[in-house]
């Protein structure tokens, strides 16, 4: 199995190889510009890997939620590449790419996943982790404002996320004891989608070019003049 990964959620942008269960990964925090990156990116990781594009198997894409334009560009690259090469596309939630790579820095499930969406809220997302060390949904994705999050069941969940150091002291306040944390940064990143995706291309959960969909969970980008004048 070649698998290529593509993560562009965040500002961090990220791109993985898994070939024959060993992972290739380049990472760059690049702001705003992940349309400068992100082919060249491909291009170098698949080389470092050693992989030709004519020999991936499949490309999983991290379909957010997220940053709109990082999103769509995800997408985007993952729709061409999936067509092209007539290959299955593999979507995957930034969501859980985040709470995976919380995992693997230590985080304990269950797994709060918390992306800063801007505008007063989050993306959250509840994850626990399977036998092969895997996290998988046990809640549905929200959009919601950090007074507003709630807690499934009495357990003590770890969070992790830009979404969480956002708003830390807020979510401290709100859930006391039953909310542990991953202090430093942990973002949503392309090995993570890689694993995931090899996860779902195992299970035959590929899709053809054109189902290759984004998740928002927000259906804009901006507040108003009125509604910015109630959150101040």
């Amino acid at each position: 199995m070649n698998l290529l990964a593509i993560e562009c959620s965040t500002e961090v942008l990220s791109v993985a190889v898994w070939a024959s269960g060993e992972l290739c990964e380049r990472v760059q925090d690049v702001g705003v510009r992940h349309g400068d990156r992100l082919l060249p990116l491909i291009d170098a990781v698949l080389a470092d890997a050693r992989v030709d594009k004519l020999e991936l198997s499949a490309v999983a894409f991290g379909c957010g939620p997220g940053a709109f334009t990082g999103v769509r560009m995800a997408v985007a690259a993952a729709q061409g590449i999936a067509y092209g090469l007539d290959i299955p596309a593999l979507p995957v939630s930034s969501l859980a790419a985040l709470a995976q790579e919380g995992y693997a820095r230590g985080a304990v499930a269950p797994i709060l996943a918390l992306a800063d969406a801007r505008m007063g809220e989050v993306y959250a997302g509840g994850f626990e982790v399977d036998a092969e060390g895997l996290v998988y949904a046990v809640a549905d994705e929200q959009l919601v404002a950090p007074a507003e999050l709630a807690l499934p069941g009495d357990n003590i969940w770890c969070a992790v996320g830009p979404g969480f150091r956002a708003y830390a002291p807020l979510l401290r306040e709100r859930f006391g004891y039953r909310l542990d944390a991953i202090e430093r940064s942990v973002f949503p990143q392309a090995a993570a989608v890689a694993r995931l995706g090899a996860r779902a291309l195992r299970a035959g959960l590929g899709v053809p070019a054109r189902q290759a969909l984004p998740v928002y969970l927000r259906d804009k980008v901006a507040l108003t003049e009125a509604e910015r004048r109630v959150k101040q």
